[in-house]
């Protein structure tokens, strides 16, 4: 196995530039998840790595070998897409098969790789069936399974779970997750998910605009963001933003009425910031100056969705029964030493 470099990596269709001077290293063996909105170039850029995009400028590396202008064919890349692609007259066995057989390998060579992938994705029982027999989390171990009989040297993962049910990704995302610890092999994955990145990932590369907004381990991202996107995109439920101003010294909340010190390099007084915080350092409290808009009760956890004074919307999660309903007026209190501070004007987080 072996890693993946881009060097200053551009794409163009005509005059329109959609990815922008990428630099990223992928590491022998290491998860790494590209990760942002639709349209941000993440499935762009992971073609580019599978050949299946021209680069319009810079340099693409799998190991030492500088493939950039190599056929997909000669990068030692296996890709699974978002549809699975199987024949439907083939069994099980012929469909992960079928790629070595029309490239010449003995068949003893070609049932041994097909066993040895339905070992690995346990589909041992299956091999004998078509794809019309099997379910949808089936279907794609499969799809999964034909490039593991290729022996790659790079997995690209392209949004894979997509199309199937919130259960089935769930339980797909442990396949990947337990198939990446046994073969070792280095994987990049795309998906929009940030939940499957924050749970596959060894390295979440943030992706807006073509560009790339902070690469890093995610929990490093979700603790350390280095920006309000970032911090944003980054968590489930998403981190809430309140207008704040600076004030000798101290920020102050507007849409929660309150100012607190906070221990970071602030603009001058009188400048606007951005406060961020996530829905579980915030709680409710005695008041009536924010509106509750939903309260959604999961069992163990519930979120309250709570319209801020100012008209700033809000989530709170609460680990106690809130008891509180929609219409209810409540405040809202929390520990300043939580609060992240973004810069108004460009975002950038402040340290």
């Amino acid at each position: 196995m072996t890693g993946v470099t881009l060097n200053k990596v551009v794409k163009r269709y005509g005059d329109a530039q959609v990815i922008h001077g990428v630099d990223l290293e992928v590491k022998d063996g290491e998860f790494c998840v590209f990760v942002g909105p639709s349209g941000c170039g993440k499935s762009t850029l992971l073609r580019m790595v599978a050949g299946l995009e021209e680069t319009s400028a810079g340099t693409i590396r799998i190991g030492q070998r500088d493939v950039t202008k190599a056929d997909p064919a000669e990068r030692g890349v296996a890709m699974v897409f978002q549809t699975y692609a199987l024949y439907p007259h083939m069994t099980v066995a012929e469909n992960m098969g079928f790629g070595l057989k029309m490239t010449g390998h003995p068949k003893a060579e070609v049932d041994r790789k097909v066993a040895e992938a339905a070992r690995i994705l346990k589909l041992e029982d299956y091999l004998t069936r078509k794809p019309k027999a099997l379910s949808g989390g089936q279907r794609q171990r499969v799809a999964i399974g034909r490039a593991i009989v290729r022996g790659p040297e790079v997995f690209l993962f392209d949004e894979p779970l997509s199309n199937l049910d919130a259960e089935l990704r769930v339980e797909m995302r442990v396949e990947i997750a337990r198939l990446h610890k046994e073969i070792g092999a280095t994987m990049i994955y795309v998906t929009h998910d940030q939940v499957e990145a924050m749970t596959l990932a060894d390295k979440i590369v943030v992706l807006r605009k073509g560009r790339v907004e902070q690469v890093g381990a995610p929990l490093d991202l979700y603790h350390d963001p280095d920006n309000k996107f970032v911090a944003g995109f980054i968590g489930s439920p998403a981190m809430n933003f309140v207008a704040g101003k600076v004030d000798d010294g101290r920020v102050a909340a507007l849409g929660l009425a309150t100012s607190f010190p906070l221990a970071v390099r602030l603009p001058e007084p009188g400048q606007p910031v951005t406060l961020g915080l996530r829905p579980q350092h915030l709680s409710l409290t005695t008041g009536s100056t924010h509106r509750v808009d939903l309260t959604e009760a999961l069992g163990g956890v519930s979120y309250l969705h709570v319209t801020a004074s100012t008209g700033e919307k809000l989530v709170i999660e609460s680990r106690d029964d809130p008891k509180v309903v929609a219409g209810d007026m409540v405040g809202i209190t929390f520990d300043p030493a939580h609060v992240m501070a973004f810069d108004a004007k460009d975002d950038r987080r402040l340290r």
